[in-house]
């Protein structure tokens, strides 16, 4: 082949299958070195131009689960849903530390290799009697896997974090006025009159079913959906190593039974000596008394698909594989299955409307004439002087106006008469001036961030990302 191009190099035939050979080594060329640095990249997300990697996001873990003690890293282990919790808490503690990184570096912000020493005397974990200890150095850079150069980027990039997330946390001024208004608003008193106007205070009779079943039509009773659930136990102490590995051993053996489907979740339980237990149906605000049934469990329960067991969950009584037989979906109840349990609810709704209709009664008559027949007057704070429907209605309303306040069973028509402002009180008004400054500090650093957001948003490498969140 290569005789014959080299001898009818000048031909047509010959110039087109030469142009064919040398775009496919040069494809071939290309594509690889595009899929090798594809695959050689092992970044979870970018922040910016910073690239978080697998390494960075495996140390930052460990670091969260360093934290916890035994019995958050057991609900940890056998929890997926708390497992996602810690992987999205350290990639989250990441991406912070990188944006702050990216605005050091925008900002032209440098370390001298000065301060890092000076940073690393000063650290009190550094130090035996109020004197830089080297061996203490030495035990920590050991403890955390660092090199001296590590510990020097360690100890830079914290500054750098510093430098630029203080920034937004410096105090900032509450002006006088501000603070005498929010003084003022606050420990002020209201003078109010008010009528109770009780719904126990009207009789509405028996309803017939033609009542009830009107009532049902403009109030359906929803019953939430509802799931069928099972599982088998292998009882051991998950403490023992060795009792353990058997249970491990067992439950695997037990999982591959299930999944070939051609025997019971109980029948597989009977022949491997395990516990199998039926919970019955249940919704997830009412589940059985069964103490394995934790609240990361019915999370679980509830996220999973009809006809499919769970994987192997670690529990402190064992092992356990869950399987919901059947799921039946939210929806109206029948009436006859709710027709005695809303006769109440109809009573109540009628009283209700005999209430309104005497409170509007009543607040009409205000409005015209000025009167409220059967008043209480009261003096009240924002926390106290009324029932706290009245208080929080009086504080919200102009001084003067009139209304009907909608209560616990219960109407009040109210009438605001005026307002006291506080005397001066410098301990209080102290207080409310450190409160305004902190919230102010709040809002500055919540702005802060959003613009770190936009200014570095993540974006994430789904290959690698897939491998911990998926």
């Amino acid at each position: 082949m290569l005789e014959y191009l080299r001898n009818a190099a000048d031909k047509p035939v010959a110039k087109i299958l030469i142009g064919i050979l040398a775009f496919s080594f040069v494809g071939w060329g290309v594509a690889e070195w595009i899929f090798s640095n594809v695959q050689s990249d092992n970044n979870l997300v970018y922040v910016g131009d910073t690239g978080i990697d697998a390494v960075q996001f495996s140390n930052e873990k460990n670091v969260q689960l360093a934290k916890m003690d035994s019995e958050e890293l057991r609900e940890v282990y056998a929890n997926p849903i708390a497992m996602d919790g810690v992987n999205k808490q350290a990639l989250a503690t990441l991406i912070s530390r990188a944006r702050l990184d990216n605005r050091a570096y925008d900002l032209g912000l440098i370390v001298s290799d000065s301060e890092v020493a000076r940073q690393i005397r000063s650290q009190p974990e550094f130090q035996s009697g109020g004197q830089f200890s080297s061996f203490a150095y030495d035990n920590w850079l050991r403890e955390n896997g660092y090199t001296e150069n590590d510990a020097k980027v360690f100890i830079r990039n914290q500054v750098l974090q510093n430098y630029v997330s203080l920034a937004p946390k410096a105090p900032i001024k509450v002006p006088d006025f501000a603070v005498k208004a929010e003084f003022d608003a606050r420990y002020s008193e209201r003078k109010i009159d008010y009528v109770t106007v009780d719904f126990d205070d009207f009789n509405v009779g028996t309803p017939t079913e033609e009542d009830l079943r009107a009532f049902y039509a403009q109030n359906p009773r929803v019953v939430p959906e509802q799931r069928t659930v099972s599982y088998v136990l292998v009882a051991a102490d998950m403490n023992k190593p060795d009792e353990a590995d058997v249970a491990h051993a067992a439950a695997e053996e037990i999982a591959t039974d299930l999944f070939a489907g051609e025997k019971t979740m109980a029948e597989i339980a009977k022949n491997h000596d395990a516990k199998y237990v039926s919970l019955g149906t249940f919704d997830a605000d009412n589940r059985p008394d069964d103490e394995l049934l934790t609240d990361g469990l019915m999370a679980q329960i509830f996220d999973m698909e009809q006809g499919i067991e769970s994987e192997v969950i670690q529990t402190d009584k064992g092992l356990i594989i869950v399987m919901v037989d059947e799921i039946i979906p939210e929806h109206n109840a029948q009436f006859d299955a709710v027709k005695d349990s809303l006769i109440g609810d109809w009573r109540t709704n009628e009283q209700r409307k005999q209430a309104y209709l005497r409170a509007n009664e009543l607040l009409v008559d205000l409005n015209e004439s000025g009167q409220l027949d059967g008043k209480k007057t009261a003096m009240v704070t924002r926390t106290d002087g009324a029932p706290l429907a009245v208080v929080s209605a009086a504080f919200n309303s102009e001084i003067g106006s009139n209304s009907i306040v909608n209560g616990n069973g219960v109407f009040y028509v109210l009438h605001v008469e005026n307002e006291i402002l506080p005397e001066p009180d410098q301990k209080k008004m102290a207080d409310v001036r450190k409160e305004l400054e902190n919230a102010s500090g709040a809002v500055v650093a919540g702005d802060y961030n959003s613009f770190l957001e936009r200014e570095y948003p993540v974006e994430i490498n789904e290959k690698v990302y897939r491998r911990f969140f998926d």
